[in-house]
């Protein structure tokens, strides 16, 4: 009898563990008359179950069973008064039967019922969000505030709740309320910013940042805020004035600054990086950075002359005493190897100290401490600065003893290409046209391409003038600006006359080497005039693409004329798509519309 008993009890609790399973397949499957009959039972059996009653209801209002499913909200109203949760789901059933004010006054029932505690309030915000009630959800967490006397508890819920309505300003209102009260992480305010703030939504939030921060200048986390946003649009000035009163502040080993100092390198904004790495070199050689600022600094600078041209006399002569200092303070190594390189070719082609440049070269190549290829490129320079001097065997003894070494290599390739660089110098064309015309092969895109210009140039000319007298004027002056005496050089170009048809033809290259040295020379306005004539009278020829990018660049750079700098790199890549600078001319374009460039 006592099995018979056990036996039942056991089969009667499987039975009930059953049923709520059972009952939710059905309500799966879509079959909700048989879910709505197992519900209806599980929920008279355990009237305090919210999961049963509702699950009840659900069913009903699936098979529109309306007069039913109110009487049975209306019943558990009556035995429940207090539960908030009801009259949602009362208003719930009234949007369905399209009674939408009756709906509307059970919503504001229940956020008037609602009591002090912040789980069911979170519960009834949350039924809120469900129906897409975003308004009632904010009234809701609203109420909640005053009831438990503090906006801690629902910071980040009310701002979530206006990202969801679009209104990003008092979004962004309760975000920064949640990092001065704490109640929200910093990095994930950053990650929902950088999905909805557009760069003039930016200023905005870093107006109402500074506001914060006057009167709550302690806070680290609106000051990581600040700095966060001024690199997101990439205001490195900016943002590397913040970094660095947070690096004070919080007594730092400058790692924010660096990393900001590296990334304003990347992005071209050289003047901030270095007021970056400069401030780590202030810090002393205690920080580990100290070193790589050291070199950083001097290799910004040195960007600043060679490829944006923008720089003053004064600019020279610091950078060059700054480049003994780091020589005199760590010496001749592997690591001052490159910068030592830099060094000269500062001295040599900057300065007009070739005597000073080929002693620092000199020193390299006779050293042991230095890499092989480091040393073939301080060959390869100091052959440079041995023909600016005139000194022509030299030259090219060096870059035959690269040319030797480094046979496979780009480096090898690059002496090749010198070599016949200075034949094409001498006037010995032919020769210098085959050379040309086996480097077009080179593994350096760089050379292939210069090569392949330069062969083109060869052949036109010599297809234009057999003489080849016009081609041997261009190319002295050529070597008279290799050797930085622009003064000859633009004498040379003065002399060829372009009223006979023989020299018609180089017109438009003569322009071009004028606009380089005067470029060179600062003198700004006479470039940009030659580059223009190339583009109106020769803008179908083999120059004009090489014109117009350095005429972005003088706008980018020099006259910081940002506008009218997209506007011509713009140009470039539209018309000139097929040239090997609309890759870069479109890169620098985007980054100065702004966008994120990879």
């Amino acid at each position: 009898m006592r099995i018979v008993i056990f036996l039942f009890f056991v089969f009667s609790s499987m039975l009930q563990a059953q049923d709520p399973r059972l009952a939710q397949q059905y309500f799966s499957d879509g079959e909700f008359e048989k879910a709505a009959g197992l519900y209806q039972s599980l929920y008279q059996k355990n009237p305090n179950n919210d999961s049963y009653f509702n699950r009840y209801l659900d069913c009903l209002l699936a098979m529109k069973q309306y007069d039913q499913s109110e009487d049975l909200v209306k019943k558990e109203i009556s035995l429940r008064p207090k539960e908030v949760q009801l009259y949602v789901s009362y208003g719930n059933l009234l949007i369905r039967k399209n009674e939408e004010e009756k709906a509307e006054k059970q919503f504001e029932l229940a956020i008037d019922k609602l009591p002090a505690d912040v789980s069911a309030i979170h519960r009834l915000a949350n039924s809120f969000i469900t129906l897409a009630k975003y308004d009632l959800a904010i009234k809701t967490y609203e109420k909640g505030e005053k009831l438990m006397k503090s906006q801690v508890y629902f910071t980040y819920n009310l701002a979530d709740l206006y990202r969801r309505k679009g209104d990003h300003q008092t979004m962004l209102k309760y975000f920064l309320d949640g990092l001065e009260n704490n109640t929200v992480q910093l990095s994930g305010v950053q990650s929902l910013l950088i999905t909805y703030l557009t760069p003039e939504q930016y200023k905005s939030l870093q107006a109402s940042l500074y506001q914060r921060l006057d009167k709550n200048p302690e806070s680290i986390s609106l000051s990581e805020l600040l700095l966060w946003s001024f690199i997101q649009v990439k205001d490195y000035a900016n943002a590397l004035r913040q970094a660095k009163a947070l690096d004070r502040k919080l007594n730092e080993n400058g790692n924010r600054v660096y990393n900001i100092a590296v990334a304003s390198a990347a992005d071209n904004d050289l003047r901030a990086a270095i007021d970056g790495y400069n401030f780590i070199k202030e810090k002393g050689a205690s920080s580990s950075f100290y070193h790589e600022a050291c070199r950083q600094v001097l290799f910004c600078r040195r960007q600043l002359i060679v490829e944006k041209n923008d720089y003053k006399k004064e600019d020279l002569v610091q950078l060059e005493s700054d480049y003994q200092k780091y020589k005199d303070e760590f010496g001749s190594n592997y690591l001052s190897a490159s910068l030592i390189i830099e060094y000269a070719e500062l001295e040599a082609r900057y300065l007009n100290n070739l005597d000073k440049a080929i002693q620092l070269l000199q020193e390299m190549v006779k050293s042991n401490y230095v890499e092989a290829h480091i040393k073939a490129k301080a060959k390869l320079d100091l052959g440079d600065y041995y023909l600016i001097k005139g000194e022509r065997w030299e030259a090219t003894l060096l870059y035959s003893q690269v040319d030797k070494d480094f046979k496979e290599d780009e480096l090898g390739e690059l002496a090749r290409f010198k070599n016949a660089h200075l034949s094409y110098f001498a006037g010995d064309f032919e020769w210098a046209k085959e050379q040309f015309d086996i480097l077009k092969r080179a593994t350096s895109k760089l050379i292939s391409n210069d090569a392949i210009d330069l062969s083109v140039f060869i052949i036109d000319n010599l297809n234009q003038d057999s003489t080849g007298v016009s081609l041997s004027m261009y190319s002295k002056a050529e070597l008279k600006v290799f050797q930085n005496q622009y003064d000859s050089a633009l004498m040379i170009l003065d002399s060829i006359p372009f009223n006979d048809p023989d020299t018609k033809f180089l017109e438009d290259d003569v322009w071009y080497l004028q606009a380089k040295i005067y470029d060179h020379l600062k003198q700004t306005d006479v470039a940009i005039k030659k580059y223009e004539m190339i583009l109106e009278k020769h803008k179908e020829e083999i120059r004009a693409d090489n014109a117009l990018y350095e005429l972005a660049r003088i706008y980018d750079y020099q006259l910081n004329n940002k506008d009218k700098a997209k506007e011509l790199y713009e140009k470039l890549f539209i018309d000139f798509s097929n040239s090997v600078l609309a890759v870069e001319a479109r890169k620098r374009y985007r980054v100065l519309r702004g966008d994120k460039v990879q």
